[in-house]
C-alpha cells in the first residue's frame, strides 16, 4: 500500500536556530502577524523574535490573545487583525494553542467563512506562508498538518486536518523551552509520548512514521526526567524539542487513537490543557490498545530496553505498558481531581464526552476499535485512578 508523507518545507533546529531563520522569514513577506499568548510576550520569548525581524527590516504586528485552548472566537479577532494590519505571512511562538491558532487564522485569511465551517472540510486554498516556533516540547505542532480549535456554542474541539495547515517553517531551538515549569515540562513531555505511541500503534501507520515514531520514544524515555527534574539542562531540552518534532511528524503522518479521541472532550468541557488531558489518559488507555497492539507495544519495549531475552510478545507489551506507567508516576502528572474537577459533573458528562470522542475519528484508529461503553468506562477509570 502507497503512503503520502508531510512534513514542513523548511526544519531549522539546535541552538541559534532562531537566528539562522532570518533569511527565510524575508522571503516570507513584509509584514508578520504573530500570533502568541500574553505570557509568551512576559518571558520575552516574543522580543527575541522581534529583535531578528527588526534586523532584517520585517514589519510585524502581536496578537497576544491565544491565553487558554484557542477558540473560535479568538481566531475570528486574529483574522480581523491580519486583514487589516495588511499582514502576508504568519508566525506562531508558544505552545500548541498559538501554533494551532497561527494555522487556522492562516487558513481563513485566504479561504473566508468562519473556521467553524472547517470540520472534516478539504482546505481550497494555499495558507499565506506561515512559521512555527514551539516554546514547549509536547504538541509537535509545528510538524502537523492538524488544527484543534474549540467552538464554543456547542462545546466541542474541531479537529481540523489537511495538508495545507502543514507550517512553511518550523524553528526548533530548544533556548524556548528553558522557561517550561516542572508540571508543563512532563505534561507536554507526556503528550509527545502519546504522540509517538499513537502513531506506531496506529492502524494507518507505515514504514516512514514508524522511523520518526521509535525514535522520538527512545528520546523521550532517555531525557523526559532529566528536563523536568533539571530544566536548566540544554541537552536533555534539544533531545525532548527534537523528540516532540519527531512525534509530531509521526502522528501527523499516522494519526492518533484512542487517547487523543477521548482527550479532546476533556478539554473542550473542563478546560484541561491539552497535553495534560493526554497525560492523565495515557495511564488508562494502555491497557485497552494493548490488547490490539500486542506486537507493536513488545517493539516498543525493545526499542526502550525494557524486553527481556526469552520474553513473548505478550510479556514484552506488558513490560513496556509497565515501564511507561511508571514514569509517568515520576513525573507527578495532575489527577482529574487534582486539577479541580468535581467528580459528579465529569460523570455527568461522560455520555457527551464519549459520543464527541467517537464522532472526532481518532478512536477508530485504535488496533481494538473501542465501542461507546468501552471509552465511557475508560472515562470512569480515568477518575478512579485519581482516588
Amino acid at each position: 500500500m502507497a503512503n503520502l508523507f508531510f512534513i514542513p518545507q523548511y526544519i531549522i533546529s539546535g541552538e541559534n536556530a532562531l537566528q539562522m531563520s532570518a533569511e527565510h522569514l524575508t522571503s516570507f513577506g513584509r509584514k508578520a502577524l504573530i500570533v502568541t499568548d500574553d505570557m509568551m510576550v512576559k518571558l520575552g520569548n516574543v522580543k527575541k523574535l522581534t529583535d531578528i525581524l527588526e534586523d532584517s527590516n520585517i514589519s510585524y504586528v502581536v496578537y497576544s490573545g491565544i491565553n487558554g485552548e484557542p477558540t473560535h472566537s479568538m481566531i475570528d479577532e486574529g483574522v480581523e487583525i491580519y486583514k487589516n494590519q495588511g499582514c502576508d505571512f504568519l508566525i506562531g511562538i508558544g505552545g500548541g494553542s498559538p501554533i494551532d491558532s497561527m494555522k487556522a487564522i492562516g487558513a481563513v485569511s485566504t479561504n473566508g467563512g468562519s473556521i467553524c465551517d472547517y470540520m472534516g472540510k478539504k482546505i481550497e486554498h494555499t495558507l499565506p506562508p506561515t512559521c512555527a516556533i514551539p516554546t514547549t516540547a509536547g504538541t509537535g505542532s509545528e510538524a502537523t498538518k492538524v488544527s484543534i480549535i474549540t467552538n464554543t456554542n456547542t462545546g466541542v474541539k474541531m479537529l481540523l486536518s489537511d495538508p495545507k495547515l502543514m507550517a512553511t517553517l518550523a524553528i526548533v531551538d530548544p533556548i524556548f523551552t528553558l522557561t517550561a515549569p516542572p508540571a508543563v515540562t512532563a505534561a507536554t513531555g507526556v503528550d509527545a509520548l502519546t504522540h509517538a505511541i499513537e502513531a506506531y500503534t496506529s492502524k494507518k501507520a507505515f514504514s516512514m512514521s514508524d522511523i520518526y515514531a521509535l525514535s522520538a520514544i527512545q528520546r523521550i524515555f532517555g531525557n523526559i526526567y532529566e528536563a523536568y527534574s533539571n530544566g536548566s539542562n540544554i541537552d536533555a531540552r534539544r533531545e525532548m524539542s527534537i523528540a516532540a518534532l519527531e512525534a509530531g511528524i509521526a502522528f501527523s503522518n499516522a494519526s492518533v487513537t484512542i487517547v487523543h479521541g477521548m482527550s479532546r472532550p476533556i478539554g473542550a468541557l473542563f478546560h484541561v490543557p491539552h497535553g495534560l488531558s493526554n497525560a492523565m489518559l495515557l495511564n488508562v488507555c494502555l491497557d485497552f490498545l494493548k490488547q490490539g497492539a500486542v506486537e507493536r507495544l513488545c517493539q516498543l519495549g525493545q526499542a526502550i530496553g525494557v524486553f527481556r531475552s526469552g520474553m513473548t510478545q505478550e510479556e514484552g507489551a506488558e513490560a513496556f505498558v509497565v515501564a511507561t506507567k511508571s514514569l509517568l508516576r515520576t513525573l507527578n502528572i495532575q489527577t482529574p481531581e487534582e486539577f479541580g474537577i468535581q467528580k459528579e459533573e465529569f460523570f455527568s458528562q461522560i455520555p457527551k464526552m464519549a459520543e464527541d470522542a467517537l464522532i472526532s475519528g481518532s478512536p477508530l484508529n485504535t488496533r481494538r476499535t473501542p465501542s461507546k461503553d468501552d471509552i465511557m468506562e475508560l472515562y470512569k477509570k480515568l477518575w478512579e485512578k485519581s482516588e
